[in-house]
């Protein structure tokens, strides 16, 4: 017979832990399109556009695997043709070829406004932006859940002395082991970017990026 089954007197507290963390990751995101009517043509060019892209960062130091594909997608492009009387043809407008990549560093400016330059002079035209992150998310998870059970402990405390009870051991933990969105809320938009990239060096100090995550903990009472 478990515990649970012994004794039916239990208390279920939710304890929230938050955790504020400095970025230290800086992620670019980048989006190449081609679109031409023939297949080859488009990958031709697709392909192309990539190694210049990759060329210039592997001219500043960057590993030629830094950059990173996160989609990449072929897609028949059509518009619709009103004929009139209600009626629509679809005309074929190309082959398009969309290609997501990602480049990841420790957070630097210098390093940032180097690498944006030389983006804007390679010949490409990617559609980007720039984020701050952590690069150890695992101990900010770690640190989350830590807290969030000490915060679960203190209330329940707090609610068993009041009550005038005992607090037992513990029954349960409940805790969704989900992904959390670790970026700060300073990011660049593409025009943000494009601006800059012009400007050269400039100091920039992201804001410290704030995490909160659920704990739910149940304990017998005596």
């Amino acid at each position: 017979m478990t515990n649970q089954e012994k004794n039916d007197r239990f208390i279920t507290v939710k304890g929230t832990g938050k955790v504020v963390a400095k970025p230290d990751l800086t992620i670019i995101s980048f989006t190449l399109v081609q679109q031409t009517m023939e297949y080859e043509k488009t990958m031709e060019l697709a392909t192309n556009e990539i190694e210049l892209l990759r060329k210039a960062l592997i001219s500043i130091g960057y590993d030629r695997k830094s950059l990173k594909t996160t989609d990449f997608n072929v897609s028949t492009e059509y518009t619709s043709i009103n004929e009139g009387n209600g009626r629509y043809r679809q005309e074929f407008k190309g082959y398009r070829c969309s290609h997501r990549l990602i480049l990841e560093f420790d957070f630097d400016m210098k390093r940032l406004s180097e690498t944006l330059s030389v983006i804007s002079k390679s010949g490409t035209k990617p559609v980007f932006g720039i984020s701050f992150s952590v690069k150890d998310k695992n101990a900010v998870s770690e640190e989350l859940i830590r807290k969030a059970v000490e915060d679960a402990r203190e209330k329940a405390i707090i609610l068993s002395e009041a009550a005038g009870v005992s607090l037992g051991a513990v029954q349960t933990i409940s805790y969704r082991w989900e992904e959390l969105e670790m970026y700060s809320r300073t990011n660049y938009s593409e025009r943000e970017v494009h601006t800059l990239a012009m400007r050269g060096p400039i100091e920039i100090e992201p804001e410290d990026i704030k995490v909160s995550d659920t704990v739910s903990v149940v304990w017998s009472i005596e």
